[in-house]
């Protein structure tokens, strides 16, 4: 099993509704608010925006989706979100992302970097906002995101019709010059929100980015060649004195 496992012919994304399961009992919802009132929650709290914008496989940019990044920073140099598929209460959650600034992505090494991507482009020309946000309040926080680099790992293919999370996680690429958004998807984002991308663009032609883009991100623009995960059997390391050999399930 791979991360690149191919769309069926025909299939449509799934939907919230296809979520296999029984409805949400009334028991269940009382114990939520039980807990909601009783519990910190606190990790939950530290979010503190909401980032909507783009993201195409590694392995296969044909296949893009509208993102909803849900971020908690835990300092200047690091950003760590929650994706999901949409902004509502059916959204699912779908992967994670890391954000960090230039000054740590210098010190990965090199073969972690060929699994970030740059965020320059996709902020400069408006496809990545805030929802609800006004934009001169918003530019604000993209001057300080714009030079920054992101690992995003996709653990649901919605996409391709997945009703639940299945195989191993997928790598995600962000939208560049050279592979731009489907206009369409664009066009119904904006739609939802009132908002125009191509206004955001021009608003922000003077937010700086990166001033060079480290040449080992958006790995896919210098080697043509996209990144999976396959799975594999291994030897399990056990905690006893048995050899695996041994190991009886």
């Amino acid at each position: 099993m791979a991360s690149c496992d191919k769309v069926p012919a025909g299939q449509i994304p799934s939907s919230p509704d296809d979520v296999p399961g029984k409805p949400t009992t009334m028991m269940s919802k009382i114990m939520e608010k039980g807990a909601d009132m009783l519990q910190s929650l606190e990790p939950v709290k530290q979010i503190q925006e909401h980032i909507c914008t783009f993201a195409f496989y590694s392995h296969d940019m044909k296949r893009q989706i509208e993102t909803h990044h849900y971020a908690s920073r835990v300092n200047e140099d690091f950003t760590q979100c929650l994706v999901f598929d949409r902004d509502d209460s059916q959204a699912r959650l779908i992967g994670v992302e890391y954000i960090v600034s230039d000054r740590i992505f210098v010190t990965l090494p090199d073969e972690e970097k060929k699994l970030w991507h740059s965020h320059s482009h996709e902020i400069k020309t408006g496809l990545w906002v805030h929802p609800g946000v006004p934009e001169a309040v918003q530019k604000q926080e993209l001057h300080k995101l714009a030079p920054t680099y992101g690992k995003f790992w996709c653990t649901w293919q919605f996409d391709r019709g997945d009703r639940l999370p299945m195989g191993p996680p997928a790598l995600m690429m962000s939208p560049q010059e050279e592979c731009p958004v489907d206009s369409k998807l664009v066009e119904a984002r904006d739609k939802k929100y009132n908002i125009s991308t191509t206004e955001r663009a021009e608003s922000r032609r003077d937010i700086a980015g990166l001033s060079r883009v480290d040449p080992l991100a958006d790995h896919w623009k210098a080697s043509g060649k996209g990144m999976v995960v396959e799975l594999k059997e291994v030897d399990m390391a056990l905690p006893g004195p048995y050899p695996s050999s041994q190991l009886s399930l």
